[in-house]
């Protein structure tokens, strides 16, 4: 089991601020969903559809992996960041970057996009590098620092492959189609995935009881995900895109079966609705890889994309967001707190039920969202079923706020 290393902790306010925004741009992904209802289902190329993917890849993914490495950098991986209110800085940009990314794409208006392109660039990129740096510098388990380095390497291709398609959206560049499906595949498995299995290698037993996994595992699996990322760019040089669909879904489905397989043999289950939102999550990153590989026609890019944007990483990322909101919550009393004041846990915190009822609502909002894909009548019910788990996900983060503060006001 990795030490943790309270001490080196940030201040709660700077990881709860990405967490907590995290679930607002989840209900703002299910209002976009609302407002434009099927049309935002049709297409990988709409509009809408764009839109919606980067509400949960930048507002809702973005933010809950940033404000977990912010805590998961110091205290886990013996990499603490530089200290400092940059963390503010680089959360006011990414957030304001996709205020006005929304309705610069609505009103295909160059200046707004130009700024949020600015913005979002600018954000991504920093933490990365401040990241990067720590990680060069750090004395945390050696695999896992690689990991987290490889992710944010990939972070910064993304970030690159994507303000070239925004040159190419304004008319400044002329560039291949093509690279929007190596920076979808540069997000989703060198940025996401990357960063899950790695930090997975620690929360997985620390959380969830699971067995260590074998560090040849861990190094065998970031070898076939760099091999199916490199080779998957040289195919589309060449004009071919199988490359690519293989080298993401292989070891996407084997991100699954292991995890299916850690999680099956468990010694000491703990945190059950976390188990479920990772099961949950697992099956359907794993449905959408095995599609990736099967699909004969284009149309089914939306529901892959429902599958894994939708459903898989958001159930993934939302069962580690109320653990580390409960964990940092516990942390921050027990700083603020005398020595002989006992404290509440993180399950009185952030109790069961409250998770419970988040991972009902998100397992009924994945499933919808797939549904919608398929029958895109569906589009409205899978809007509300969105707006409804994020909203029961801010609830439950806030509640374990407000009890924290509750403890405090009475001890004082």
């Amino acid at each position: 089991m990795t030490a943790l290393d309270m001490a080196r902790a940030p201040a709660s306010a700077q990881p709860l601020r990405y967490l907590y925004s995290a679930a607002c741009w989840g209900v703002a992904a299910g209002a976009w969903l609302l407002w434009h209802g099927s049309d935002a289902l049709l297409s990988r190329w709409a509009l809408p559809t764009l839109v919606l993917v980067h509400l949960f890849t930048l507002g809702v993914m973005a933010n809950a992996m940033l404000g977990s490495l912010l805590q998961f950098l110091p205290v886990a991986a013996g990499s603490p960041l530089r200290r400092g209110g940059w963390a503010y800085g680089v959360h006011a940009a990414l957030n304001l970057g996709l205020l006005l990314f929304v309705p610069g794409m609505l009103l295909a208006h160059a200046g707004l996009l130009y700024a949020a392109a600015c913005l979002l660039a600018g954000s991504l990129s920093t933490f990365a590098a401040l990241a990067l740096i720590a990680l060069l510098r750090g004395a945390g388990l050696r695999l896992l620092r690689i990991g987290i380095g490889l992710a944010l390497a990939a972070l910064v291709a993304t970030v690159a492959l994507g303000a070239a398609l925004a040159a190419l959206l304004l008319g400044h560049a002329a560039l291949p189609v093509s690279l929007v499906d190596l920076h979808a595949a540069s997000g989703t498995l060198g940025w996401m995935l990357m960063l899950v299995v790695s930090v997975g290698s620690i929360t997985l037993p620390m959380f969830q009881g699971t067995r260590p996994v074998p560090p040849a595992w861990l190094r065998g699996w970031m070898a076939l995900a760099l091999l199916g990322l490199c080779g998957g760019a040289i195919g589309l040089r060449h004009g071919a895109g199988l490359p690519l669909a293989a080298g993401v879904a292989a070891p996407g489905l084997a991100f699954m079966l292991a995890s299916l397989w850690l999680q099956a043999r468990a010694r000491h289950r703990r945190n059950p609705s976390l188990l479920a939102f990772w099961a949950l999550g697992t099956l359907l990153l794993g449905a959408a890889c095995a599609l990736l590989l099967a699909r004969a026609r284009a149309d089914t890019a939306v529901l892959i994309g429902a599958l894994a944007i939708g459903g898989g990483f958001p159930l993934l990322m939302t069962g580690m967001q109320l653990e580390i909101t409960g964990f940092i919550t516990w942390l921050d009393l027990r700083m603020r707190c005398p020595r002989g004041i006992r404290i509440p846990g993180v399950d009185r915190l952030l109790p069961e039920r409250d998770k419970r009822l988040s991972l009902y609502l998100h397992a009924t909002a994945a499933l919808a969202l797939t549904a919608a894909a398929l029958f895109p009548v569906l589009a409205t019910l899978a809007a509300l079923a969105l707006i409804a788990a994020y909203l029961s996900t801010l609830r439950a983060l806030l509640r374990c706020r407000r009890r924290a503060i509750g403890f405090l006001a009475a001890t004082h």
